[in-house]
């Protein structure tokens, strides 16, 4: 069984390739069920290893795994060659063959590229690394005019199913009022769904990002064929991975 991917639909240089899996397609038993990436979630390891070698398939090289800690760091891929994952929640390239990657299960992947495909990068943004400013400290690593970059927002859980507290909404309003939009008050008092493809979009405007695809999918909501950690708990990752042919 062949895994199924989502090609992104932007309009990136011919030289600029980028796949997102889903969870369909692999050899992982229930819950991980079946095209889990993660070997940090309670899967076989030997399943987890079947499916990279799968995707590797796929690609010109393996890619260089993170080890992500939703934080703001920006790893720069060249031909360095890693012992254990590196801690970081974003990564980006300049060098053909080599694989930026990240791993997501309800958090917003973003990929990045400029008009010259010249550089790619792919980042991890859940509401805490959103917070605190990964997609920002990924724009100013990759050293482009932000005018000049696309963005893709791949599979995160949707507005509809992301329920958040009022400490959530504070954070995001102190750093721009214009997050309020963002929230939509339940009916329970202090309780909020939080929509974090537009807190994206809010962020990557800021910056200087017009150019921005994706964001139409809800993980939680395709129990199918999206893995979400808080849909299921015990549950796969996928990736999104971006690179220069």
């Amino acid at each position: 069984m062949l895994p199924d991917l989502i090609y992104p639909a932007w309009p990136a240089p011919a030289h600029v390739k980028a796949l997102q899996t889903t969870r369909k397609g692999g050899v992982s038993q229930p819950p991980y069920a079946s095209f889990n990436l993660g070997l940090h979630t309670g899967d076989a390891p030997e399943a987890v290893l079947a499916n990279r070698a799968q995707l590797i398939a796929c690609l010109p090289n393996a890619p260089v795994w993170l080890e992500q800690v939703h934080g703001t760091d920006v790893l720069f891929l060249a031909e360095q060659t890693f012992s254990r994952p590196p801690t970081a929640d974003a990564v980006i390239c300049r060098v053909p063959g080599q694989v930026c990657v990240v791993m997501t299960a309800d958090c917003l992947p973003v990929l990045f590229c400029d008009l010259a495909g010249s550089i790619v990068a792919a980042a991890h943004a859940g509401w805490r690394g959103l917070a605190a400013g990964v997609l920002e400290k990924t724009l100013q690593a990759m050293q482009t005019d932000p005018a000049n970059i696309l963005a893709w927002l791949g599979p995160a859980i949707g507005e509809a199913a992301f329920e958040v507290g009022d400490e959530v909404r504070s954070i995001f309003l102190a750093a721009n009022p214009e997050a309020a939009h963002a929230f939509f008050p339940l009916t329970v008092a202090g309780k909020y769904h939080a929509d974090l493809y537009a807190l994206a979009r809010q962020r990557l405007n800021a910056a200087g990002v017009s150019h921005i695809f994706g964001g139409q999918y809800c993980t939680f909501s395709e129990p199918e064929r999206f893995f979400s950690y808080r849909r299921d708990g015990a549950t796969g990752r996928m990736a999104s991975l971006i690179w220069l042919a």
